[in-house]
């Protein structure tokens, strides 16, 4: 099955498979994203994202396209107040973006660097191989067929592509219901992180001018036998059973409604068939934290997929999607079922509630659950090494150097084009040599001057394109142990194509 039509199908258009796209794209692969909807969705589940995924878009040069955005700086964890500031680049998450916006920033990205979207193309079904993979769809044409190297479905919580894959997707059954609608003229007070009362609970939000989110739970109220979204009386009358505030007479932008259903798939991969956001993993939405899973998978996967592609893929490479990824989304699924319970769980969580709170006052506990929150503490295996930053992200430090006119730029900024990064802090001649063989799939460069901040004891690094830091040196001539990581995340330089 060699003749391809392209190199990746990717199956959806929302933003973790627009994300993915861009992340092929900035290597060369070339990429199709079929889409079911013949239209992009104008309604917005997700509001924001999280600070991990503020710094993936900063290595991407794509924080701009979102215009002056402000962040929440203290947000909750189970409804207990937590100030997200407390560890370094922290914040609850990016406010009032709606992902109709977001995914719009990430169409013209990826369409702009030469990823194809169609749209109207419903995945009936797939077959992979050893050598390939064929997918066939509906269309307003008629069928379709499409023949590519790999298949990733990014299709949602019904996924197509993982059903037809046979891949399994175990978890709990809902138990709660949310109901929600954005709402005109409505006349309520903001809680945006959530009012607790004896008959449930509340979240009122902005979301553009004269319009608020209305999220509502109802302790007792169970899950409704459909899938189809509530009226807008449900709505009406359950805010109005919990608060006693009537909004019967506002105007109903959209409606929909949410559940604590938490599923993980068994396999992020199974042969050509890859994974990535709600295909794989849904939980209850708290914190802006399934979205910014999802573009985290897609980061992750992309440099992956493309180095395969292209021949220079050490063995092993693509298998450590599932090995990263997979513990991230059931970290959390943990920490959003924990939330679920300590916020809505009823009097009988007082204990535990109380318990909580009194945990919150050490400091070493808020810096474990907003990096739990966040994804700012995501930790890859990387190989040996102690060093605090080793499987770590990358962070953000402005660089001295003959970089530009003003001689500075910062350590994302040489992340925008998706390559590998040897940062060279100490001016070692032998360290670039070490490098030099690599350099058609990693960029070296070399400062002035040694950053300030946590870098500063740093001597050298190597970044994976995901942004992940997979060898440090402490200074001096360490040429053999960055070569060994070279080849163990990028392959041998006489490898590819």
């Amino acid at each position: 099955m060699q003749d391809f039509d392209t190199d990746v199908v990717i199956v959806g258009a929302g933003p973790t498979g627009l994300m993915l796209a861009g992340e092929l794209r900035l290597a060369g692969i070339r990429t199709v994203v079929l889409e079911r909807l013949t239209e992009p969705m104008k309604q917005s589940r997700a509001l924001g994202f999280s600070a991990r995924t503020i710094e993936e878009f900063g290595q991407r040069g794509l924080l701009p396209q979102f215009g002056d955005m402000g962040v929440i700086p203290f947000g909750h964890f189970g409804g207990l107040p937590l100030d997200y500031t407390i560890v370094p680049g922290g914040n609850f998450g990016v406010r009032g973006v709606p992902q109709a916006f977001t995914e719009a920033v990430l169409a013209r990205w990826a369409t702009g660097l030469g990823a194809e979207v169609r749209r109207g193309w419903e995945l009936t079904g797939l077959t992979a191989e050893d050598d390939g993979a064929e997918a066939e769809f509906a269309t307003q044409d008629g069928p379709r067929r499409l023949r590519a190297a790999y298949v990733v479905g990014c299709d949602g919580a019904r996924s197509a592509v993982r059903t037809l894959a046979g891949i399994d997707f175990p978890g709990y059954d809902a138990t709660i219901e949310m109901l929600m609608a954005d709402v005109a003229d409505s006349g309520l007070r903001l809680r945006p992180t959530g009012e607790l009362g004896a008959t449930g609970m509340v979240v009122v939000l902005p979301v553009g001018p004269n319009a608020t989110r209305v999220v509502v739970f109802e302790r007792g109220a169970g899950v409704r036998p459909s899938t189809e979204p509530p009226t807008f009386d449900e709505v009406a009358d359950a805010l109005q059973r919990v608060t006693g505030e009537d909004i019967h007479g506002a105007t109903p932008l959209w409606i929909s409604y949410f559940t604590d259903a938490s599923r993980q798939a068994g396999e992020y991969r199974r042969g050509r068939v890859f994974l990535a956001g709600d295909a794989a993993h849904i939980h209850m939405p708290i914190g802006a934290q399934g979205i910014s899973a999802g573009l985290g998978d897609a980061v992750n996967l992309g440099w992956k997929l493309a180095a395969e592609i292209h021949g220079h893929a050490p063995s092993g490479l693509l298998d450590t999607y599932h090995t990263e990824r997979h513990p991230v989304a059931a970290r959390i699924l943990a920490n959003t079922l924990a939330q679920r319970t300590l916020y809505l769980g009823g009097d009988q969580m007082e204990p535990m509630r109380a318990v909580f709170a009194e945990l919150l006052a050490y400091e070493e506990v808020q810096k474990l659950l907003v990096g739990m929150v966040t994804g700012l503490d995501i930790h890859y295996e990387v190989g040996e090494g102690d060093h605090r930053l080793l499987g770590r992200r990358l962070p953000d430090a402005e660089l001295t150097g003959d970089f530009g006119t003003d001689g500075r730029a910062s350590t994302f900024g040489f992340l925008h084009a998706g390559r590998g990064l040897v940062l060279d802090l100490s001016d070692d001649e032998k360290l670039r040599a070490a490098a030099e063989p690599w350099t058609d799939r990693v960029d070296v460069v070399t400062t002035a001057s040694r950053p300030q901040g946590v870098l500063a004891d740093v001597g050298a690094a190597l970044v994976r394109p995901d942004g992940y830091i997979a060898w440090i040196g402490s200074g001096g001539s360490e040429a053999a142990g960055l070569q060994d990581a070279l080849t163990r995340w990028f392959g041998r330089p006489d490898q590819g194509h």
